[in-house]
């Protein structure tokens, strides 16, 4: 198949990491695919910049292209601009669009371009957006794929689509992996640092806070992408990586006790199968793929969206186990995710888009 994925800005976001994975599975696969997507938005000065760096192979500003890097003339980064034109896209089989405003040119594309699908990651109907447009992308008349069961459940029930596509996200276990250990001595909780709304990031800060009340000796871990910020303060001596490089963050999840994930709303959760994949249990909030990834007491707990408190209990719960009772939960959480490989993501991904191009 001829296939040609559609993206806004790349970036080194979840959603970019997912686009990525899935082009290159496929190329592998003997498909002939094509990421288009935009430069970011910047003066022409600093475009210039990163076209001169492209083109000497040398590191891309700010390394936004980090997970496409390996597509080499796969990619086609293009100004800032919408929509596209009809030239910036080849003739093909399927041609995907992976977020809302794409979904619009995708639509408006003709056959030649391919038979139209649209990548749902998330639910892309938030205050800073113009809901009105993002919101009706999902009643566009294009076959849907998207990653999480809460995503199914939305687009039949909002929308009125119930011929939606379920292809869950995965993860790289041979990158993110760790070998069978006991719990530290020390106990030590890790989290993402994102300060957007939506990330709970001041959830986090408050369950972990509450946590340290009760367990006084707790470390702290945290990684992000950028500097922490006045307004949600880290807990002192928390240990903080800006930008870590990629190869270091299985070892940063590997050395925590419990992964916290406080998401108020989320398309999947790519850290949930992270940690797991280390073996470190979740205690996360009921959101994204939560739900369907945690067995409370198995590999994990769930706390309600919110809910501090309560995700603050669950920290202390984990992290006051026996040691075997905590490393069976070790085990488990590696278990559970041994199933959710690109390999099988993309069998299925593949066999949606297949479908696609064979319609009549």
């Amino acid at each position: 198949m001829k296939i040609s994925f559609i993206c806004p800005e790349i970036s080194q976001g979840g959603g970019s990491r997912v686009i990525a994975a899935y082009a290159l599975e496929l190329l592998s696969r003997g498909h002939d695919v094509q990421v288009v997507a935009r430069l970011p938005k910047q003066d022409s000065q600093l475009r210039r910049a990163w076209s001169k760096l492209r083109s000497t192979g040398m590191t891309p500003l700010e390394n936004r292209d980090l997970f496409f890097r390996p597509l080499g003339n796969r990619l086609t980064l293009l100004p800032n601009k919408w929509p596209l034109d009809i030239d910036d896209v080849p003739d093909g089989d399927v041609i995907v669009a992976t977020w809302w405003r794409t979904a619009f040119e995708v639509m408006a594309m003709p056959p030649e371009k391919g038979k139209k699908a649209y990548f749902i990651q998330h639910h892309e109907v938030h205050p800073h957006l113009p809901t009105d447009l993002s919101a009706g992308s999902y009643y566009l008349p294009i076959k849907k794929i998207t990653i999480a069961d809460w995503l199914v459940q939305t687009m039949a029930n909002t929308y009125g689509d119930d011929n939606v596509a379920l292809v869950p996200n995965a993860v790289d276990s041979v990158k993110f992996n760790a070998p069978p250990r006991d719990r530290n001595a020390r106990p030590k909780v890790g989290l993402m640092y994102a300060s957007t709304p939506f990330k709970g990031l001041d959830v986090m800060i408050k369950a972990v806070n509450i946590a340290r009340d009760a367990l006084p000796d707790l470390d702290v871990a945290a990684f992000g992408k950028r500097d922490p910020e006045d307004e949600y303060p880290l807990p002192p001596n928390t240990q903080y990586l800006r930008e870590p490089p990629q190869e270091q963050i299985p070892a940063l999840y590997a050395s925590c006790d419990a992964w916290v994930f406080g998401s108020r709303n989320e398309g999947f959760g790519l850290p949930l199968l992270e940690a797991m994949a280390c073996r470190t249990p979740v205690v996360a909030t009921r959101a994204g793929a939560a739900p369907d990834l945690i067995k409370p007491g198995v590999n994990g707990y769930l706390a309600d969206i919110d809910d501090a408190e309560a995700l603050g209990a669950r920290l202390i719960e984990l992290l006051s186990h026996p040691a075997d009772t905590w490393r069976a939960m070790s085990e488990a959480a590696r278990e559970t995710v041994a199933s959710y490989t690109w390999a099988d993501a993309t069998d299925a991904f593949e066999t949606e888009l297949l479908n696609i191009a064979g319609a009549s």
